[in-house]
């Protein structure tokens, strides 16, 4: 499908085939944090620095999506909780893809936390949503978690690679997951989810240096890029950090390299 490829396109470096995507949809989960209180300002840092897309709610792109600066792919996000409902983990969707055509979006998103009280129900709606964007030839891309009570370890590699491949199963075109924690175990969940992976940050990580590894490791073994929100708009220079980890994404830079851009 020609529309889906062109949008694809835009959120997805045309020559690599990887993508470095900024989430900055925390403000609903988590409410105004350091780094997306001036989004325009972050987003200018993190363009400048190499990232091919954002991911933020329609509310956002509706009081302005910047209107100057490097330009970005722009993704939507359809699903939303807060850290004070609940069930944090029981994700809503709060928009539609139709709305998100209307501001400009080239790809939208949907959160599935499976082995939560609510999976049922938030994979229907991936089902539906999955169906849509294959109507209107726009991507869509899933955060695929492994998330509930009955989960103990997230990063659990049968764990992960299952939720990967939900997402390919229900039709959505890049899936967002936790890296496992080494390169062996994640090229299990590469090689059963036959779509695109790209892998969280999850909370920001301590080092530069080790960041930077868990994005080489997880390209080497096949991922498709990276999709960081607190470890790129937290950062104390967010447009570096997206600089360095660009550079391993796109041009398989070696991670002592890469650090060199933090000077």
């Amino acid at each position: 499908m020609i529309g889906k490829k062109i949008r694809l396109e835009r959120i997805i470096n045309r020559d690599t085939g990887r993508t470095v995507i900024a989430p900055m949809d925390h403000g609903v989960s988590n409410g105004p944090m350091k780094g997306i209180i001036d989004i325009d300002k972050t987003i200018e840092s993190i363009s400048q620095g190499g990232a091919d897309a954002v991911l933020m709610h329609k509310g956002i792109v509706e009081q302005g999506h910047r209107g100057y600066g490097k330009d970005i792919g722009l993704i939507v996000h359809l699903s939303a909780s807060t850290s004070l409902a609940p069930d944090p983990n029981d994700k809503v969707i709060v928009t539609s893809v139709e709305k998100a055509i209307q501001l400009g979006a080239d790809a939208v998103s949907v959160h599935v936390n499976l082995g939560s009280d609510t999976e049922s129900k938030m994979l229907q709606e991936l089902g539906e949503i999955s169906e849509i964007c294959s109507h209107w030839g726009i991507p869509l891309i899933a955060m695929m978690y492994p998330r509930g009570q009955r989960v103990k370890n997230e990063n659990d590699v049968e764990l992960v690679k299952h939720a990967a491949r939900v997402g390919s199963e229900l039709g959505v075109d890049i899936v967002k997951t936790n890296y496992t924690g080494s390169p062996d175990s994640f090229k299990e969940v590469i090689d059963g989810a036959l779509v695109p992976v790209v892998i969280a940050g999850g909370p920001k990580i301590e080092t530069d240096e080790e960041l930077l590894q868990m994005v080489k490791d997880s390209i080497e073994v096949g991922g498709s890029g990276v999709a960081f929100g607190r470890n790129l708009f937290q950062a104390e220079n967010p447009g570096k950090i997206t600089r360095a980890i660009s550079e391993v994404v796109h041009n398989d830079l070696e991670v002592d390299e890469a650090l060199k851009f933090l000077k």
